[in-house]
């Protein structure tokens, strides 16, 4: 037992022998005072559960010795956002822009496209006409060129240490949550940059890029017969550099030059020999712009499997790289390729680089500083004025705090030493106060022990242990700082509660003597008339249900483990029994019947002894008092006699049933649309849900209401018509019907009230072939009630709310090679014997007559009806989850985006990584809703992912993706 508990017990030991009259003031300060000894201060290192006197380890630690001052506040200090000396600004990741920000500091270093930029003329004639910028009116830039200016404005004199750029990624409209191509985002920006900028008059604006990042190459072919040179010449802004096989950058760059032969029927047509000749063909390096962009070519396009491949292998490449020996001038010949450089100081391996961009080193004094156009500085010092105002404020706030924090430091300082009350007067506070008072992370709020308090608004005896005693002195600061109540002194200390904890435990202990006496007597066998009647589970749990009628909750039971006053619970009270006690039924109700006399069951009730039965009377004196020679209930009785007739009956009528239709009960030898029997013409149908439920009461006729009908109308529309086609009843909807033998049909008409009859009728026709064979069902089928259930059905599986999907993840540990076979990108969880193609719903079998026989239908909704026919009517759906599949739970209006944020975090696969299929479909619309792109309740969706692979021997090897992708569709890289 608990140490608490054993002083508990001590303290309140007194109360076995004290009669409630007799408790006086010092009972009551005794039982209040659960730990006999106070807590000595220093020894106890942390502090003692339930013992109102220990005032160690409630918080105190944080305030004593030496105090940080930065443990006051959670500010940071605002001088860690600021700009270094001599220190480059950084931008804010957005979600998934580090590729934006990538190319905006790339760009910003190239300082004769951050001048030409700056000379750009603003569309905003606020800003330029000389007046100052408007207070009180943000900025907004209109163009692309506006929104470069001012970020390259404040990269260069911002006095933060990074800004953001959200306002120039929203006016692109890039989705900051989408991972995106860096390549083709430099591609495509520094087209829509060199369309905007060709619209200015100043050269050295109009040019920029073409002068900065536009090179000139020859594609050169030479004829081996005559020697004839042919050039077509091209401008370039970045070189796609082949990565396979390779291991240097200048092994790609030779390459991307080699000499390619023109043979056999590739041969060039050379227009000096007019005829086709074996030639060869090269790319001839003219010029290299100032900024060379190598893309190197980790992604790309496998014309073959129509796939995306991402390449892993690892390249070197040096801090300075020269081109020399692949630029040929005018009238210069051209050099041998370069050697591989040395491995050392100044080059670098990496398998993640993409793209490499080198700047043009040239013997001219370089341009070092760029000046920032005088209306963009204005903005930057409105900007930088912004943040010092922020610094300044987020300065004060840390002093408050901190001010703030050494007041409270003094305060818990003066006044814990005061805490103890020793033998000075005293009260009580609660222990949660008390913490939160120490806690620097919360403002001290005013006291409520209203918690604390019994029923007769004084201080509840079993709360005492989340109180704790305090001086008078202390309690006076506390209320006259912080206010708030009831205070309680000695004088709360309430004598009814301690009396009424008397009265219990008085009880308690004499339980304890009777439940033993009771159990012994329990032992006894009654003899003659003298018993009683006493319900099995009441008397399991008696003492449990003596204890709840003290009113009062039994804190030893939980606090003990299952024990009563250190007794061990007797081993009948097992689990299963601890259920029963929770029934709410008073003592001795459990074997009355519902007519409120004796229950006729035996094996619910036990017979006691006349003493046994005095006993627990004292406890439960209103208890039901069935002596041993009280009658069972007569109503009962009546009752049970005609519940064994009528289970008799029900075993005869199932025992006929199954005799007359064997085959039907055990499901053997039943006919096949499919594969119609020759040995008859003519087949019956019954609703499935029919035969189900009579095979439930011929297994279990006791248990179950004999079926009486065949409820055909469920499988019948409103207008007496057939729901089913010929050739849904062979396929789809098969499960949903029963085929009769006409032998079974007149069986059941006999045994059952039939309200429809079915059948299906094969009939040979045609004078020409008479073996043509066609199936006429009676009654006809109604094209308009079909095709409404149809459509409900479609609809039910569209808009649902929520379903359960399968995810499957095709796994292929298998390397995929340069020339893989395309079948080897084709993943299903279905073997070939499991596809079937079904014929699209409301499909008419040219063999089944379908006629309307010329009467006019009336117009109906056919919502009710299906309604009703819901429970007979409903494919079955359910899905087997298998290996390698996750289930997730999905609405019909989920977007796909959100279901891949579901799967990212099942497969730990980024939504840019899925690729996702259902039923060969590729699903790529992430806007789409599921309803609307076919996922409905137990689909089962493909998940290939994109991974890197690693990388071995082979540095050529390759991961297929199966994924069309989106890319810049909608953004204003595209114009929209």
């Amino acid at each position: 037992m608990a140490p608490r508990l054993q002083l508990e017990k001590a303290a309140w030991r007194w109360a076995e022998t004290v009669r409630p009259e007799e408790v006086s003031q010092e009972h009551i300060e005794t039982a209040y005072r659960i730990w006999l000894e106070p807590c000595i201060r220093g020894v106890c290192r942390r502090n003692c559960k339930g013992n109102p006197n220990c005032l160690v380890g409630i918080g105190e630690h944080i305030w004593l010795g030496e105090i940080d001052e930065n443990s006051f506040h959670n500010i940071d200090d605002p001088n860690c956002e600021r700009r270094k000396k001599n220190s480059f600004v950084g931008l804010t990741n957005l979600g998934a822009t580090c590729y934006v920000n990538t190319f905006l500091q790339v760009w910003f270093l190239n300082l004769e496209l951050r001048q030409a930029l700056y000379l750009c003329p603003s569309t905003c004639g606020d800003y330029v006409m000389g007046d100052g910028i408007p207070e009180g009116k943000d900025y907004e830039p209109q163009t692309i060129c506006e929104h470069l200016q001012y970020l390259f404005a404040l990269l260069q004199n911002s006095n933060r240490r990074y800004i953001d750029p959200s306002g120039f990624v929203k006016a692109l409209g890039l989705d900051t949550g989408q991972q995106q191509d860096a390549q083709e985002f430099s591609k495509l920006f520094m087209s829509l940059l060199e369309d905007t900028l060709s619209k200015q008059k100043n050269p050295d604006v109009r040019n920029i890029v073409q002068q900065q990042f536009c090179g000139e190459y020859a594609y050169v072919t030479v004829c081996n017969q005559c020697g004839r040179e042919s050039k077509l010449l091209s401008k370039f802004y970045e070189l796609e550099l082949n990565i396979q096989g390779h291991k240097q950058l200048t092994d790609c760059i030779s390459e991307f030059l080699k000499e390619e032969k023109l043979e056999g029927d590739n041969r060039y047509f050379c227009e000096n020999c007019q005829s086709k000749q074996n030639a060869t063909r090269k790319i001839r390096l003219l010029s290299l712009p100032c900024t060379l962009n190598l893309q190197l070519m980790r992604f790309v396009f496998d014309r073959q499997t129509g796939h995306k491949k991402k390449l892993n292998t690892y390249i070197g490449f040096s801090e300075i790289l020269d081109m020399e020996p692949y630029v040929e001038h005018k009238a210069e010949p051209s050099k041998s390729q370069t050697r591989k450089p040395k491995c050392g100081k100044g080059t670098h391996c990496s398998r993640n680089a993409y793209m490499l961009v080198y700047r043009l080193q040239t013997q001219e004094k370089p341009t070092t500083t760029v000046q920032v156009p005088a209306f963009l500085q204005e903005l930057v010092d409105r900007d930088n004025s912004k943040f010092e105002e922020w610094c300044i404020e987020m300065a004060e706030m840390r002093k408050q705090s901190v001010d703030k924090g050494k007041a409270k430091h003094e305060e818990v300082k003066e006044l814990y030493q005061r805490l103890p009350a020793g033998a000075e007067p005293y009260e009580f506070v609660s222990l949660e106060w008390l913490q939160k008072w120490l806690d620097e992370s919360t403002p001290t709020k005013p006291i409520d022990n209203h918690a604390c308090l019994c029923s007769h608004d004084k201080l509840h005896p079993d709360k005492i242990s989340i109180m704790k005693r305090i001086s008078e002195y202390a309690a006076d600061i506390f209320y006259s700082r912080y206010g708030g109540g009831p205070r309680l002194t000695v004088k709360a200390l309430c004598k009814e509660c301690v009396v009424e904890r008397c009265r219990v435990l008085r009880l308690k202990s004499q339980l304890n003597e009777d439940y033993k006496t009771v159990n012994n007597l329990l032992k006894a066998t009654v003899k003659g008339n003298d018993g009683f009647w006493v319900g099995k589970s009441s008397l399991r749990s008696w003492r449990q249900l003596a204890l709840e009628q003290l009113d009062e909750p039994d804190g030893d039971v939980d606090q003990s483990n299952g024990k009563m006053n250190g007794n061990t619970l007797n081993k009948d009270e097992s689990k299963e029994e601890r259920k029963e006690e929770e029934e709410e039924l008073n003592f001795n109700e459990d074997i009355l019947c519902p007519h409120g006399e004796l229950c006729i069951s035996e094996n619910e009730r036990r017979l006691v002894s006349k003493e046994a039965w005095s006993k627990l009377q004292q406890y439960f004196p209103k208890a039901p008092e069935f002596p041993s020679y009280r009658e069972c209930c007569s109503q009962c009785k009546i009752l049970e006699r005609e519940g064994e007739e009528n289970e008799a009956l029900h075993k005869m009528i199932a025992n006929e049933q199954k005799t007359s239709l064997p085959n039907l009960f055990q499901d053997k030898n039943r006919p096949c649309l499919s594969n119609w029997p020759e040995e008859t013409d003519v087949l019956y149908i019954v609703s499935q849900f029919f035969v189900e439920e009579w095979r439930k009461f011929v297994r279990k006729p006791t248990r179950c209401s004999p079926v009486s009908s065949v409820g055909n109308s469920a499988l019948l529309c409103p207008h007496g018509g057939l729901m089913f086609t010929f050739a849904s009843m062979t396929k789809e909807d098969s499960k949903l019907i029963a085929l009769l033998w006409p032998s079974e049909w007149h069986m059941i008409q006999k045994l059952f009230v039939v309200d429809h009859v079915i059948k299906i009728t094969r009939t040979e026709v045609g004078e020409a072939n008479p073996s043509e064979t066609q199936y006429i069902s009676e009654p006809k089928l109604c094209p308009e009630c079909r095709e409404g259930l149809l459509c409900q059905q479609q609809r039910d599986l569209r808009e649902y709310t929520q379903a359960t999907i399968y995810v499957h993840k095709v796994v292929d540990n298998k390397k995929v090679m340069k020339d893989s076979a395309p079948e080897l990108n084709v993943s299903s969880s279905e073997t070939e014997e499991d596809k079937e193609e079904a014929k699209p719903d409301g499909e008419k079998d040219p063999d089944f007559n379908q006629s309307n026989g010329g009467t006019k239908r009336q117009k109906i909704t056919h919502q009710n009806y299906i309604a009703y026919q819901k429970q007979v009517i409903r494919r079955s759906m359910r899905h087997r989850k298998v290996r390698g599949e996750k289930a997730l739970l999905v609405s019909a209006n989920q977007t796909l985006k959100e279901l891949k944020i579901q799967i990212m975090h099942a497969f730990s696969v980024a939504p840019f990584d899925q690729n996702l299929s259902i039923d060969g479909k590729i699903l790529s619309d992430d806007c789409a809703t599921l309803g609307t792109l076919g996922v409905i309740p137990e689909s089962v969706i493909l998940l290939k992912a994109d991974e890197p692979i690693a990388d071995y021997a082979a540095m050529d090897d390759v991961m297929q993706v199966c994924m069309p992708e989106e890319g810049f569709k909608g953004t204003g890289l595209l114009g929209h």
